[in-house]
């Protein structure tokens, strides 16, 4: 028997509308609905006479929409979980915050789910039907919080998560922005002075009548280089990045040899062991404080570490508990988490208290990257100065010094 297909969400538009309220002022607004028969039951039902509805025209010259951010759905979660717990009708939350978000997309989301949920479909239903901005791990949380008829408080520990998950992607890009926009400044710099700065010296070496020096020559030969495949050099480095965004997307065996590359260099890659670590004690956390099934929990968990090398480790755990072995053990086997996680795992599962005790170790994690992230930076900061001296410097000295040798000769 074929699969009924789902049913694709209503779209949601702007309308202005102008009415009489209940005692004959004339009123106008705008609201956002599938159709203007909706509009108009809804202005009924508050109290407005429609006299006239109509579809917001799009703007010639507006902006076009941006897209919705991960920072997106976590301001949403926070909000929507303060709105609950002070006792405002899911629906009416909704509209709260929809009309008053800036992002025209997300507004046009949240609207979506607005009218699914008052069509009477259950939250996590109709959060399902947009998998690219809520994943499995949100839609599961809402699911239990449904069920078990706690969804305020699911909404919060949601809200929480999502907050700190932010917050240690936020310092990973931190220490990874700054060395990158270096990089890519000096060799932009270098590109412009091997393009057009040396080959005006070069002009006036030409008549020395004498040999260059090494490092002149070495300098003169890369600029003629870079004079004439300049173009080559900057689409094969375009190039080599584009298939490697493309390749992380699409490869999971490429995703696993890149994790495990990241995993291996200095710093770095200890910064990102210890983010991972955190992302999967606050994720687990979580779904337990929510009284999800842990082989259950342990998939999805899985799916939300960020790394490949972790995901596949997490997803053996999950085989080993499914067949009675204790998490602790299993972890200690993978010899990928420290021991300070697994000890405190093994208490938390003595004494019935995991939840507890792997919100500490997110805890700890968190703040041990974010020290380790301004340790870098500090670190960082001398090493690339010195770098850049001495590659700009380089170019300069290599300049020079047939001028040094002339003025030694005369």
């Amino acid at each position: 028997m074929a699969k009924a297909a789902l049913k694709a969400p209503s779209k949601v538009d702007a309308f202005l509308w102008e009415g009489t309220n209940k005692k004959g002022k004339r009123v106008k607004g705008e609201s956002t609905g599938s159709n203007m028969a909706l509009i108009k039951a809804d202005l009924r039902r508050q109290g407005i006479t429609p006299l006239k509805v109509k579809k917001k025209p799009a703007s010639l010259f507006g902006a076009r929409k941006k897209k919705i951010t991960t920072k997106d759905i976590s301001v949403f979660s926070r909000q929507l979980a303060t709105m609950m717990s002070a006792g405002v009708p899911l629906v009416q939350a909704f509209e709260i915050v929809g009309r008053g978000h800036e992002n025209p997309s997300m507004q046009a989301l949240i609207m979506a789910i607005k009218a699914d949920v008052e069509s009477g479909t259950a939250l996590a239903e109709a959060l399902r039907k947009h998998p690219l901005q809520f994943d499995d791990l949100f839609c599961n949380l809402v699911h239990a919080g449904e069920q078990a008829g706690i969804l305020e408080t699911l909404l919060d520990k949601i809200a929480t998560y999502k907050e700190k998950v932010e917050a240690i992607k936020g310092k990973i890009k931190k220490a990874l922005f700054y060395p990158s926009a270096i990089v890519v400044v000096a060799f932009i710099i270098t590109a412009i002075l091997l393009i057009f700065v040396i080959p005006q010296f070069e002009s006036m070496f030409q008549g020395f009548g004498a040999d260059l020096p090494a490092l002149t020559a070495f300098v003169v030969s890369l600029s003629k280089i870079f004079q004439k495949w300049w173009w080559a050099i900057f689409g094969a480095l375009a190039g080599s990045v584009y298939i490697l965004i493309e390749m992380k997307k699409r490869s999971t065996k490429f995703n696993l040899i890149m994790d495990r590359v990241v995993l291996k260099l200095p710093i770095l890659g200890e910064i990102v062991m210890k983010a991972t670590i955190a992302r999967f004690a606050r994720t687990l956390s979580t779904m337990f404080a929510a009284g999800m099934p842990l082989v259950e929990a342990l998939e999805t968990v899985a799916d939300a570490c960020g790394n490949s090398v972790y995901g596949d480790a997490i997803l053996q755990m999950r085989d080993d508990v499914a067949t009675g072995t204790q998490m602790n053990v299993s972890m200690k086997a993978s010899s990928l988490f420290p021991n300070m996680v697994v000890q405190m795992l093994a208490i938390g599962e003595e004494t019935g208290s995991v939840d507890g005790m792997l919100s500490k170790v997110a805890d700890f994690y968190e703040e041990e990257v974010d020290n380790m992230v301004d340790g870098l930076s500090s670190l960082l900061e001398p090493i690339i100065m010195a770098v850049l001296g001495i590659l700009i410097g380089g170019l300069v000295v290599a300049m020079y010094l047939p001028i040094f040798k002339m003025g030694e000769v005369v």
